[in-house]
């Protein structure tokens, strides 16, 4: 079984966790934009997917393609390259860091765990409004 789903927000990367020293212990956390990020990745694949959790056990694969928006200063030319994908996007956030914000945003809800992701594919375009679209599915 396979879900698609897409997250309206420009993409953004998971960020390095915050760690602070109180006495004799390190706390770890999770920064709120990052979150907060992760919140709404979970809450359009519960309102576009149902609660379809059907993808407990077994292996899963996923594929995360990110959309982001074409800058503004791009002449006509240039714009038209990257909507039909010459100029592809080489900025900040890194493809990994994308992967690893959806994955962990989708653990426990979409899947059990992401460590039964097997197979993960990334890719970076342009377009006019910046989106993510996943496909989670169980083989």
């Amino acid at each position: 079984m396979r879900v698609c789903f897409t997250v309206w927000q420009e993409p953004q990367g998971k960020a390095r966790p915050k760690f602070a020293k109180r006495g004799r212990y390190v706390t770890v956390r999770t920064p709120e934009k990052t979150r907060a990020y992760e919140k709404s990745i979970r809450e359009a694949y519960l309102q576009q997917c149902g609660n379809q959790t059907c993808l407990e056990g077994g292996s899963v694969e996923m594929k995360v393609t990110a959309y982001f928006k074409i800058p503004k200063s791009a002449s006509k030319n240039k714009r038209q390259a990257m909507l039909l994908g010459e100029i592809r996007p080489t900025k900040k956030p890194d493809a990994d860091n994308i992967l690893k914000a959806v994955a962990d945003a989708l653990n426990g809800v979409a899947y059990k765990d992401d460590a039964c992701v097997v197979k993960m594919d990334v890719e970076k375009f342009y377009a006019d409004v910046g989106r993510i679209d996943v496909v989670v599915g169980s083989f």
